[in-house]
């Protein structure tokens, strides 16, 4: 790949990320397309800052957890605690995973989550992911708050690839996309059934700021199809919409919303 020194680094990071068995220097060289001895330096200065670790036993190359506390670091004092409570709370009514996604730019990115009646920040395998636009309830709910033609540039520009093992009612057209986001719009929220993985059902709404009225974030309720089929998706639509007027006014103090 072309392109600076630094976006070389944070190609380097982000491909860390995909593996937790770590990755292989030649394939890393490979997926962000530089040669293998520049690709050598690039993880050896990483390594000297303390931001990737190589196992000396396969020779794979790791993230360090400095990156993480990080993370949290800057998570803990932007507003988590004021969020997190509201998360928990939903997550104890529903029984359910809840999830917040935060609006950046073009992107929407989960920031944190609280499962069924336990309560705290966890680490998560979608925490820090942006949230597929074509096929999620958190995708759909944010789409729905844009004119179409607006909503089909962004997924557009996300431009990441559908899955195999896409849940069988996933959109298949920008038509279908584009149906569901009327639905959405009509009702104020976004539902999916078995559309991003099979077996799993969600519904989402947008956060908006209490000034302006721009969307600045999206809650999610997400649980097994059995448990949540599309009438019960229906019957906690009213409490996700008080939650997320509770963290619409929350977020004049939490720097999470920008």
């Amino acid at each position: 790949m072309a392109g600076s020194q630094i976006e070389r680094v944070f190609s380097v990071l982000e491909s860390l990320t995909s593996d937790p068995r770590g990755v292989p220097l030649q394939a890393l060289a490979e997926q962000i397309e530089i040669p293998k001895s520049a690709a050598h330096r690039l993880l050896a200065e990483l390594i000297r800052l303390g931001y990737v670790r190589q196992n000396p036993e396969t020779l794979r190359y790791h993230l360090s957890t400095k990156l993480i506390a990080m993370s949290f670091r800057y998570l803990s004092s932007s507003g988590a605690d004021i969020v997190q409570p509201v998360l928990d709370r939903l997550a104890r009514e529903t029984g359910e995973l809840v999830r917040l996604g935060v609006i950046d730019g073009e992107r929407q990115t989960w920031i944190a989550k609280a499962q069924g009646a336990r309560s705290g920040l966890r680490y998560d395998p979608d925490m820090g992911r942006d949230a597929p636009l074509f096929y999620t309830a958190s995708g759909h709910a944010w789409l729905a708050s844009m004119t179409d033609a607006e909503a089909l540039w962004r997924v557009e520009r996300q431009g990441a690839e559908v899955p195999a093992d896409i849940g069988p009612n996933a959109p298949r057209s920008n038509g279908e996309l584009l149906e569901r986001l009327r639905l959405a719009r009509e009702q104020g929220y976004a539902c999916v059934e078995e559309s991003s993985a099979v077996g799993t059902s969600a519904i989402a709404a947008v956060v908006r700021h209490p000034a302006d009225g721009r969307v600045i974030g999206v809650l999610s309720i997400a649980g097994p199809t059995a448990r949540m089929p599309g009438a019960r998706l229906h019957e906690l639509a009213p409490l996700l919409l008080n939650f997320t007027a509770e963290l619409s006014a929350a977020s004049l103090a939490s720097e999470l919303f920008v």
